[in-house]
């Protein structure tokens, strides 16, 4: 599909900055990982944060194999997506099962981490589909997932040292 072709610089660039971000996370969180433990919401949704990023990357590697077929590609982001999806599910039951006074917003702390696995998802069948704008939905997806990673993992940090 010409149309991933065009997008290889951005999934160079996705590929790089989602395998380092991912390691500082990992790091990031090592150093607390005793508090992170205790608290099944956090490592639960530390774990779903790290799987978005490892579903960014997994994407942006796919898009820059040379001559992929779009059917194949499409059909491994809805694996790895669905994957993802799976995480935040189990993010998302810990959320709510932590009644503790401060874990307000559930709702919207459960919502974020889907939205990276959903835009993938959608982008997955486009790609299945022939659909042009498919890669941008990939795009939309891996930058999302970025964010939502920070915004977790900044979450999850500053909670386990309250």
């Amino acid at each position: 599909m010409d149309e991933l072709a065009a997008w290889s610089e951005f999934n160079v660039a996705m590929a790089g900055a989602t395998a380092a971000l991912a390691g500082l996370v990992i790091v990031a969180a090592s150093v607390n990982i005793g508090q992170i433990i205790k608290e099944a919401s956090l490592t639960s949704r530390l774990a779903a944060g790290i799987a978005g990023l490892v579903l960014a990357l997994i994407a942006s590697a796919i898009a820059l194999m040379p001559d992929v077929d779009p059917v194949a590609a499409g059909v491994a982001v809805l694996v790895i997506a669905i994957g993802a999806g799976v995480f935040q599910v189990q993010a998302s039951r810990r959320i709510f099962e932590n009644r503790h006074p401060e874990n307000r917003m559930r709702g919207l702390k459960a919502a974020v981490g889907f939205v990276a696995p959903l835009a993938y998802a959608v982008g997955g069948a486009l790609l299945i589909a022939a659909v042009p704008a498919a890669p941008l939905w990939l795009a939309v997806g891996s930058l999302i997932a970025v964010v939502a990673a920070l915004l977790i993992s900044w979450i999850v940090l500053v909670e386990v040292l309250r």
